[in-house]
């Protein structure tokens, strides 16, 4: 029978608060669990301490084993988070891509409000 030892890593991370925010990465199979004590992971929502893992950062990792983000990174192909954070991604360069037409356009209005001259 061949089955599969669950495999965790913690880290300490400096954020905002003294003491340092506890992270936890957990993988069984294709399943991931990352878990945080900030208050935003602490509210059911996305933190950027557990996406900079995800994402290779090193940022604020106090607990001296940095070298261990690059194995998280590497439980990520194939599953559902890997998938998630890639169209994260996406999301966020066609928001600032709308932001910088939203910007232009808006720009165009006033110019031809002056009557297209400015």
């Amino acid at each position: 029978m061949n089955q599969k030892k669950d495999m965790g890593i913690k880290f300490l991370v400096q954020g905002s608060a003294p003491e340092p925010y506890e992270l936890s990465f957990t993988k069984s199979g294709s399943v991931i669990i990352a878990l945080c004590t900030c208050p935003a992971a602490r509210n059911g929502q996305h933190c950027k301490h557990r996406l900079g893992i995800f994402n290779g950062s090193h940022n604020g990792i106090v607990s001296g084993n940095e070298n261990k983000v690059a194995l998280v990174q590497s439980w990520l192909p194939g599953t559902n988070i890997e998938l998630l954070l890639n169209q994260l991604a996406e999301a966020e360069t066609n928001f600032e891509k709308a932001k910088k037409n939203l910007a232009s356009l808006k720009k165009k209005l006033a110019q031809e409000m002056f009557g297209g001259r400015r």
